[in-house]
């Protein structure tokens, strides 16, 4: 759906020689790649990407419509558009603008609102907005709205057939479509001549994805010189031994995000889920077995409708014992049209919080147990900016690292030692970059680069 509202006080900026467009994303990693989708169809009909804080021709925002929170972030963020920049076209596109375009488009300053059946047509729409004739340069470069990115997201499909009684996601999405392996080839292939050192495959639901996952990664494991492939989220049915045994290539990220939702068995029954805790816990157990060192973080809602101090105890002791990475805790939120709305015995709002401080405790725990095993390992690194005088990176199993060089060390892959952890936010290891030997790059040095010392503030910011 197309929503377009009239507006005046817009021709300096119709009649501007350099449109520029900011593009910004709230929500998931399938949202973020869409977004940088399209900052490419931008660049390449003549457009200038620029930071969302500052002026800009048009600002689109890719919202997510997951969480009452979600909506709520999104509205903020249209409004503050035009506020600071009243003549600029404000575009809203994405799940929530395919949800309730009329809500979207009643915000003041919003002037298109465009669903996700339509988003393709995104720049013809804007062009017109703006009385632009299509026949522009095309812009050179990867996008510059998203600076700092090692990581490149790609899209293998989206959509989901499955009906989660909590979840707006099919509503929003449709039915699962995939990408043209050939496809995701070419844009893999492309990111790696780009630079990029890691590719993140995302989607609504990449283990459904119609080809099957585990011959795509064959074909990206041979077929491209990606160095480090990353799945963005995984549901345990998903995994099979055949799939699995990719990960002797040593290229895929010992990483796998696996929404469990509640630990409990009557919870996940009524929320519609399509295995029960043992299921879960033998597919994890499958993982650990084919994938030494492996991180498996999560989802955990809180406060279900119907929810019971035992239930929430049971799933509370599951996340216990499974010993997760990360833990991603919120509480329910009731989504419009979707089962779960309607279910009776809403749980009362101080409930959720409680349950949701508990159980933001328990992960607080569980992810500094799993970062203490690696203490005085020697895992690579993907350095990806700094901030403060600090560089920050990941490993390939998620583990945050931080630490000095007086040396470039963006978008390289480096081993690295990890000595401590951090005694204070953010929570991750500090470490040591060992013997670095590049040839052809942005530095040659031998040795050991000084670790974090004496550079967080009091309140652990950076």
């Amino acid at each position: 759906m197309i929503s377009d509202r009239d507006s005046e006080g817009e021709d300096h900026q119709r009649n501007s020689p350099d449109f520029t467009v900011a593009l910004q994303t709230v929500g998931c990693k399938l949202n973020q790649a869409e977004t940088d989708f399209l900052a490419d169809q931008f660049l390449q009909a003549g457009y200038t990407i620029v930071d969302p804080d500052s002026p800009a021709t048009v600002y689109i925002l890719n919202t997510c419509t997951v969480t009452h929170v979600a909506d709520r972030k999104c509205r903020h963020l249209l409004r503050s558009y035009h506020h600071r920049y009243p003549q600029a076209l404000v575009v809203a596109i994405g799940c929530y603008a395919e949800r309730a375009p009329e809500e979207l488009a009643r915000i003041e300053g919003v002037k298109l609102v465009v669903g996700q059946r339509d988003k393709a047509k995104l720049v013809e729409l804007v062009n017109s907005r703006l009385l632009r004739s299509e026949a522009h340069p095309a812009k050179e470069g990867r996008p510059l709205a998203f600076p700092g990115r090692t990581r490149a997201l790609v899209k293998v499909q989206e959509g989901c057939n499955h009906r989660c009684t909590y979840c707006i996601v099919p509503r929003v999405r449709g039915p699962a479509r995939d990408v043209p392996e050939d496809e995701i080839v070419d844009q893999v292939k492309a990111r790696v001549e780009e630079g990029f050192q890691e590719v993140i495959l995302t989607g609504t639901q990449i283990g459904a994805y119609g080809g099957g996952l585990a011959k795509l990664l064959e074909r990206l494991l041979n077929e491209t010189g990606v160095k480090r492939l990353r799945l963005s989220s995984l549901e345990p049915q998903d995994l099979s031994p055949d799939l699995l045994r990719l990960w002797e290539s040593g290229r895929i990220c010992r990483h796998l995000h696996l929404p469990l939702q509640s630990g409990c068995d009557s919870v996940l029954r009524r929320m519609g889920r399509r295995y029960t805790t043992e299921e879960y816990w033998q597919k994890v157990n499958l993982a650990r077995e084919f994938i030494p060192d492996l991180a498996i973080t999560t989802d955990i809602m809180v406060g279900f409708p119907g929810e019971t101090e035992e239930e929430f105890r049971q799933s509370y002791e599951f996340c216990r014992q499974i010993g997760f990475a990360r833990i991603h805790v919120f509480p329910f939120s009731e989504r419009p049209g979707t089962p779960a709305a309607r279910l009776p015995n809403k749980v009362p709002e101080p409930v959720k919080r409680q349950r949701k401080d508990k159980m933001l405790k328990l992960a607080k725990l569980s992810a500094q147990e799993f970062r203490r095993r690696f203490l005085g390992r020697k895992l690579e690194v993907l350095w990806e900016g700094q901030k403060n005088g600090l560089w920050f990176g990941y490993t390939d199993n998620y583990l945050r690292v931080f630490t000095q060089s007086d040396h470039d060390l963006r978008n390289l892959l480096l081993p690295t030692r990890l000595t401590r952890e951090l005694d204070r936010a953010p929570e991750g290891l500090v470490g040591e970059v060992e013997f670095v030997h590049l040839v052809n790059s942005k530095f040659k040095f031998c040795g050991v680069l000084n670790p974090v010392e004496g550079v967080w503030g009091d309140d652990g910011s950076h």
